[in-house]
């Protein structure tokens, strides 16, 4: 077991397995030994799957093994893969062997309830597409890098949600030249007080 639990995190569209998301991780120090054959980084257990072809035949295979399975956990490519369906996709956890199921497990799930959490309506394709950031940055928020950081989805939904928008009366502000060299005065001001204050 390493800091670095999670090897990928995928959101595949259920009716034919096509990449939604895709985000995959390796530990950041390789370990191996020159006299293996596998010697190569690469090729190293801690990065798996290193060009988009590799991944692309990964998913296809997991999304082959898993669409007409019924349960959560499958052990496929000598790696754990949790899973949910949700909707029209699916989404896919990937650790290691040596990783722990439940720890996988509880990621895949702040990851669709935090989903739901965001959306506040059913998750699908449509809606992840159109909001593919605040799900890149809940996922981010989740396991950056590999490394769990959060599990309980209202804290992520919190870190993620956009900030409510302030009315601004664009009337009010002064946008004329004279406008703008007020407010060039005023930093000049504030920076010469800030300077005088720090000495």
């Amino acid at each position: 077991m390493s800091l670095v639990s999670v090897s990928a995190i995928l959101i595949l569209i259920a009716d034919d397995g096509s990449r939604i998301l895709a985000k995959y991780y390796a530990a950041p120090h390789h370990t191996f030994s020159s006299n293996h054959p596998n010697s190569d980084p690469v090729l190293s257990n801690n990065y798996p799957y290193p060009d988009l072809k590799s991944q692309k035949t990964f998913e296809k295979g997991l999304y082959e093994k898993t669409t007409k399975q019924m349960g959560d956990i499958i052990l496929y490519d000598n790696r754990i893969v949790l899973y949910k369906v949700e909707s029209d996709v699916m989404m896919y956890v990937v650790g290691g062997l040596d990783e722990n199921e439940v720890l996988l497990y509880n990621v895949i799930l702040a990851i669709r309830d935090s989903l739901h959490l965001l959306f506040k309506q059913s998750v699908d394709k449509r809606t992840i597409i159109d909001n593919y950031d605040l799900v890149l940055l809940a996922i981010d928020e989740i396991a950056d890098d590999g490394i769990v950081l959060e599990t309980d989805p209202a804290i992520v939904v919190q870190r993620v949600s956009k900030a409510p928008t302030q009315d601004v009366s664009i009337g009010r502000i002064d946008l004329s030249e004279q406008g703008v060299n007020n407010l060039a005065q005023l930093g000049k001001a504030k920076l010469t007080d800030w300077l005088r204050q720090g000495l």
